[in-house]
């Protein structure tokens, strides 16, 4: 069985964040929020490489690669949310996610799941954003309907 390409490219992004996440709190540089936005670098790649791929099959239509881009970001991003909540229960569940929020945007005492449920709406915007700039980027490769 062959995984789909946005499928295998979410996973290329959440590998990407996981992997930057990680190198952040090995090198302790985790509390510095501007570093934690380079995420959407692995965001950016992922789609690109999937709107790549479809070029290259001859997929040529806007909404399908627009629908392309799309499931491949939001995987990539729901993958990531999910891996933080099970990171932030086994590092120590809400005073892990109060460390995190402190230096972050969050104020007040956020729980895991509000904290996760957050970061969901937060990277799903980003999903959008990033879609619609590539699908711009690549805008005179498509034909109009």
């Amino acid at each position: 069985m062959k995984i789909p390409k946005e499928i295998l490219n979410g996973i290329y992004i959440f590998l990407g964040i996981a992997l930057f996440f990680l190198l952040l709190e090995v090198l302790n540089l985790a509390h510095l929020f501007y570093l934690r936005l380079l995420n959407v670098l692995f965001i950016f790649y992922g789609v690109n490489r999937t709107l790549k791929q479809n070029l290259a099959e001859g997929q040529r239509s806007f909404l399908p690669n627009a629908i392309s881009a799309m499931v491949t970001s939001f995987t990539g991003v729901v993958l990531s949310v999910a891996a933080l909540l099970i990171y932030s229960y086994a590092r120590g569940g809400d005073a892990y996610v109060k460390s995190l929020s402190e230096a972050f945007m969050f104020g007040g005492d956020p729980s895991v799941p509000v904290y996760t449920l957050c970061l969901l709406f937060e990277g799903s915007a980003s999903c959008i954003i990033v879609t619609l700039l590539l699908m711009l980027y690549w805008n005179n490769k498509y034909k109009a309907d």
